[in-house]
């Protein structure tokens, strides 16, 4: 085989995985869409009346979800299974955004962490790298770490819709949330920038909630209810 023949047939596996590059992308851009859609309704919470809305903002996220499922299916397809790390990168910022947005909702719905499991379930993936398209485990953490940020903003809308023992709650669920990750090794650069911006998110929850005690608005509020 000349050289010229040679190169030929690697422009061919390469125009071969630019295609499934350009079909993965496009998927994930549908994914992109879906997901900012789902953060608008959320986002909805922050305001003073949004707080009455959060049951029924939280079930029209869910149905979202199912969209969400319908496309990671159709993204499945696009690539071998066992090629999941290769093409990894495509989809690993909307996965995290997805992961941080059911985190969310399971929050705002019971005030619980949500599970690995439980979020591989909402949209529709599998946990175990061997079955498949599944959620990696930093993509999973990343998550949450991104919703204790979005709960440090709804600590301060509430004190402003007069919600004064929600800081509270919010204040022993980051705490507990921050000694968990603190359990973990972490060694991702990413991953662990986004951990020291938890230190952050907690300093920031305290104060609302020491502010609230200086006012007398915290025992106003645990009186109340």
């Amino acid at each position: 085989m000349s050289v010229t023949e040679m190169f030929s047939n690697l422009q061919g596996f390469l125009s071969a995985d630019q295609d499934v590059r350009e079909d993965i992308r496009k998927v994930v851009q549908t994914l992109e869409q879906t997901a900012r859609e789902i953060l608008t309704v959320l986002q909805s919470v922050h305001q003073p009346s949004g707080f009455k809305e959060i049951p029924a903002k939280c079930a029209r996220a869910r149905e979202l979800f199912c969209t969400v499922k319908t496309h990671i299916a159709q993204l499945k397809t696009r690539f071998p299974a066992e090629q999941y790390y290769r093409f990894h990168e495509h989809w690993r910022f909307v996965l995290q955004r997805l992961a941080f947005l059911s985190a969310f909702v399971v929050y705002l719905e019971s005030e619980n962490l949500v599970t690995r499991d439980e979020v591989a379930q909402i949209l529709g993936i599998e946990v175990v790298q061997d079955k498949g398209f599944h959620l990696d485990l930093e993509d999973y953490l990343a998550g949450v770490l991104i919703m204790a940020s979005e709960l440090s903003r709804l600590a301060v809308n509430s004190v402003t819709a007069g919600d004064y023992t929600r800081p509270i709650r919010i204040s022993n669920f980051i705490n507990e949330l921050d000694s968990g990750f603190r359990l973990l090794n972490l060694k991702n650069d990413p991953l662990r920038k986004r951990y020291d911006g938890l230190k952050y998110d907690v300093k920031k929850i305290e104060e609302v909630v020491y502010d609230l005690s200086i006012r007398g608005l915290a025992k106003e509020a645990e009186s109340v209810s």
